[in-house]
């Protein structure tokens, strides 16, 4: 089989204006991809139950609708012993093609394809069925796996064929065998896990064996004219992980047995470097996939924190990869590929890698969806209809709550004007975005705003908003989004109105500034914020923040490169990587100032930060030098510092100069009418004026979609 996508090869006669590389459709021999787009394997929650396929259709669907040229299902296994979960997604009887075949033809009818993902999860399952290549635990499954016998294996590569031959009974273009990101494949590919010795262990050559018997195995069972993509672990951050001449090796003995694409996986789950977090940089790992690049013939896919169309073509224009995956964006906005294509970016709804609404939903068993879209995978639940009646709708507040139900109501037909007491649009996320590693941050705001101004939204700035105009104006709706203000300890606390306290708002917003050594009072989702913002060597300097500059939707702080972010991290370049896993030593940090992050509660810090991500923050302040205090009772502030009773009972100063309060928020809710008092108009309260949780995007912009969707 042969492939014809040299990225330089353009028909100039089919350039697309805006992205050419990225339009350029790629001849596989066999079939024509219709650009070098790919939404990659992402698991719902919805492949694992039967009665679900009707969304998981309609799901892929809408982004078959909206332009992607192939797309990847989550992890589907192959037999039992493969599950993540009991009784997820298979491929391995008759009746689970009849499952298949509603997805494979909902997509089908927007000329895409679809791809179906073979997942084994070896001793990453979650049930007491898993095996891997050697008897040893993970520490993200509570099962130990049983070592698999040679009799075992070979069954397991018929499994693989037989669900490949299924997934072309059930209308699939092809499938991806998953070999990265620590699933059975890569366990037995790295020295990691696989301590065997007999054929399928030892060098490089035994323990690739199994991905090449399985690649093989398909390849038959599926036939030529289907196509078969390998996602390879280019690096896999962990201990005793492969270097990259091993890597190499691997990627050509599977493109010899017959894969079509080669894809690209980072790090296993396990690896305690972060990979798709918010605070890594775009596109940080495209280099490993440039190097094994040089040394296939088939095309490479890259992917991993790639959000944006400036990002994915300057990739495959340089020639650093033929084919960009993206999976999370595709989640935030379906309709990415045709906004790209006919030059609206700044129309995408950006992908800011949060992980908040879709990986800590995959690791909680929840179905997944989107902090900043609520329809993905609810596509045939939370619809936006065209309204029959337009009506007149007040939406008070410019945080995300408030422009989520603006946005909703004018998309559906209503005549809608977004009140906002401040001078800039964004509520919370305008403190957000400010921290470093969250620069993705400015991209929702922006998106909102372009968004408001196309869909015709009159938008009245610094507008204090009461009862008696709302009245006068007669709106038939309104809906109440002022959010949030900080909680003052002002009369709680002695000393919280000394000029050197301040509350989070205040320093983020540049209003007031620290000095060299700071005390942070509450240690949730802001507080380690706080600490990160006050010790992180990168982002916008304290005292050059301009408040003004903020307020450019097209403003970008300069986000940490992807060296300082490997040094930081201690990983190596494609170029040096030598060491195995590719993890080198980390380098030195002097934070920038010194910092004590204080609860009152005791226990470890940050153990309420979300799940996929708290780790990440909860390394950052421990590398950074910020001294963590639990158990403290709050005395009094002076201009010494801060006193504090410790866990242990004790009277202790803490000398700072500063001392910035995270003690959580108060909804704003004035505006709401009394029982019995409410006009002509409907009132709704959603987002932080509904329920002042901690900074609960998700919560909020959701709130806001659904009552707009409502009305």
């Amino acid at each position: 089989m042969t492939a014809s996508h040299t990225a330089n090869s353009i028909d100039t006669a089919s350039l697309n204006e805006h992205y050419p590389h990225l339009f350029e459709p790629l001849d596989l021999g066999f079939t024509t991809l219709k650009n070098r787009l790919v939404m990659g394997s992402m698991h719902t929650g919805l492949e694992d139950r039967f009665y679900n396929y009707g969304k998981l259709a309609a799901y892929f669907a809408e982004r078959a609708k909206g332009g992607v040229a192939m797309m990847i299902t989550g992890g589907i296994s192959p037999n039992r012993e493969g599950w993540l979960l009991p009784a997820s997604g298979t491929m391995n009887t008759r009746a689970d093609v009849l499952n298949h075949q509603r997805v494979t033809r909902a997509v089908h009818k927007y000329d895409s394809k679809i791809i179906m993902q073979i997942l084994h999860s070896g001793r990453y399952g979650y049930h007491p069925f898993v095996v891997s290549s050697s008897p040893i635990k993970s520490p993200i499954s509570p099962f130990k796996p049983r070592k698999m016998s040679i009799k075992n294996i070979e069954q397991t590569v018929k499994d693989y064929a037989r669900s490949a031959k299924l997934a072309k009974q059930a209308g699939y273009d092809g499938v991806e065998i998953m070999g990265s990101e620590g699933y059975l494949l890569n366990q037995f590919l790295s020295r990691h896990v696989n301590k065997r010795t007999d054929e399928y262990g030892g060098d490089i050559q035994g323990r690739m064996k199994l991905a090449v018997d399985v690649v093989k195995a398909v390849r038959e069972a599926a036939g030529e004219d289907f196509i078969m993509l390998f996602r390879l672990s280019v690096i896999d951050l962990v201990k005793d992980g492969n270097v990259m001449d091993e890597v190499i090796i691997v990627a050509k003995a599977l493109e010899e047995a017959g894969v079509t694409i080669m894809n690209t996986g980072i790090g296993w789950h396990e690896a305690r470097v972060p990979t798709i977090v918010t605070s890594v940089p775009r596109a940080a790992f495209v280099d490993f996939t440039a190097e094994i690049k040089k040394h296939i013939s088939i095309p490479m896919m890259a992917a991993n924190r790639i959000n944006m169309p400036e990002t994915a073509e300057e990739i495959v224009a340089s020639g650093q990869a033929d084919l960009i995956q993206m999976a999370r964006p595709f989640l935030a906005d379906a309709h990415w590929v045709n906004k790209a294509k006919d030059g609206q970016a700044d129309r995408i709804n950006t992908c800011i890698a949060c992980n908040q609404a879709c990986l800590d939903h995959t690791f909680d068993n929840k179905r997944s969806t989107c902090l900043v879209n609520p329809q993905a995978c609810y596509e045939t639940e939370l619809v936006y209809k065209k309204t029959k009646k337009p009506r007149k709708v007040a939406v008070i507040g410019g945080g995300v709550a408030g422009m989520s139900a603006a946005h909703v109501a004018a998309l559906r037909g209503h005549e809608v004007t977004l009140f906002e007491a401040k001078d800039i649009l964004g509520g919370q996320f305008n403190y957000a975005k400010v921290i470093p590693g969250k620069e993705e941050f400015f991209e929702t705001i922006r998106y909102y705003i372009n968004e408001l101004e196309h869909l015709g939204v009159e938008i009245k700035l610094n507008t204090k908003v009461d009862k008696a105009m709302l009245e006068k104006a007669k709106f038939h709706h309104v809906i109440v989004a002022t959010g949030v203000v900080p909680r003052s300890l002002a009369g709680k606390l002695e000393g919280a109105d000394l000029p050197q306290v301040m509350s989070y708002a205040e320093l983020l917003s540049g209003e007031k500034s620290v000095g060299a050594t700071v005390a942070v009072i509450g240690a949730g989702g802001i507080g380690f914020d706080v600490s990160e913002y006050l010790t992180a060597k990168h982002g916008q300097p304290l005292d050059e923040l301009d408040p003004e500059l903020l307020k450019d939707s097209s403003y970008r702080p300069k986000a940490q490169s992807i060296e300082e972010w490997r040094e930081e991290w201690g990983v190596t370049s494609a170029t040096d990587y030598q060491t195995e896993g590719g993890l080198i030593k980390t380098g030195d940090i002097t934070p920038v100032r010194q910092v004590y992050l204080i609860q009152r509660t005791k226990g470890r810090l940050g153990s309420g930060l979300n799940k996929t991500s708290g780790w990440v923050h909860r390394a950052h302040v421990k590398s950074h030098g910020v001294i963590q205090v639990s158990g403290a009772q709050y005395d009094k502030i002076t201009n010494e510092g801060i006193w504090i009773t410790n866990n242990q009972g004790q009277s202790q100063l803490l000398r700072v100069d500063s001392v910035v309060v995270c003690a959580g928020q108060e909804s704003v809710v004035e505006l709401m009418p009394n029982v019995g008092d409410a006009p002509d108009a409907q009132y709704h309260l959603i987002g932080g004026a509904k329920l002042a949780a901690e900074l609960d995007a998700k919560r909020a912009i959701r709130d806001g979609a659904e009552v707009a969707a409502s009305i």
